[in-house]
């Protein structure tokens, strides 16, 4: 498809930092040199602008604290941006932090009805899909007890088996593999072949290289909040991994 699914222009994301820790800096002023300035916001994306089209299968690599979640968050109209515009284009599927949303003292079984809910299912086609939710899951006998017994795992299994019966354009995923194990890694990853063989577009942010290059089609890399490269995955990835190189190093 020619026509863009997400485009941000010039997109900028600042968070405020907490009134005492200004008040923490001011107390402090003498100790700083006359040439640094006490923030009031920190900058968590700067200037970034990106046209994804859909169909495209993109990873998001980056340090711990680079950006990425943040970055995931603005695809999805979570944050507003401070200046810059985004773009969006059908129905976004953000699977970012998988504990919001569940009802910590509900079964699985209720959990699977609310957030079917509020990915905008009504109670119809959620009773279609509940049974084909609940054998992707392979939860068993657990959807019977409340998911403050679950895992980190467990509730990956449950949040994606849900977030991926809605078949979204969008599906924009914060590292979904990182609790979850082998063999329900491997039945996602394919999932998310089937959803990208549709002509829908995936967006996904990990630190494993090997998982972002055997799933992507191009990779973003931001650091501070900055976009460093974006391209194939074979150079993308070459650029990082000197950088980590080069940081261990030093």
């Amino acid at each position: 498809m020619s026509d863009h699914a997400l485009l941000l222009d010039q997109v900028s994301i600042k968070f405020p930092i907490r009134s005492w820790e200004r008040s923490f800096g001011k107390n402090f002023k003498q100790l700083l040199s006359k040439n640094t300035q006490i923030k009031d916001h920190f900058t968590a994306l700067d200037k970034i602008s990106l046209k994804i089209l859909s169909g495209e299968r993109v990873g998001i690599i980056g340090l711990n604290g680079a950006g990425k979640t943040t970055l995931l968050k603005t695809m999805a109209g979570i944050y507003p941006p401070f200046s810059g515009s985004v773009s969006i284009k059908g129905h976004v599927c953000p699977l970012l932090e998988f504990v919001t949303g569940f009802e910590m003292n509900l079964t699985g079984w209720d959990n699977i009805r609310i957030r079917g809910m509020l990915l905008g299912m009504n109670l119809e086609e959620i009773e279609e899909k509940i049974s084909d939710i609940a054998d992707f899951s392979e939860l068993g006998e657990f959807l019977d007890l409340p998911v403050r017994t679950y895992s980190s795992g467990m509730f990956i299994r449950l949040a994606f088996s849900v977030s991926t019966s809605i078949n979204p354009e969008l599906l924009l995923i914060d590292e979904v593999f990182a609790a979850g194990d082998v063999n329900f890694a491997a039945k996602a990853k394919k999932r998310m072949f089937d959803f990208i063989s549709q002509g829908k577009l995936l967006v996904f942010a990990s630190h494993d290289i090997q998982l972002v290059e055997s799933l992507c089609d191009r990779v973003i890399w931001i650091d501070k909040g900055h976009l460093m490269e974006d391209g194939n995955p074979k150079d993308v990835l070459s650029s990082y991994l000197r950088y980590q190189q080069k940081l261990f190093q030093n």
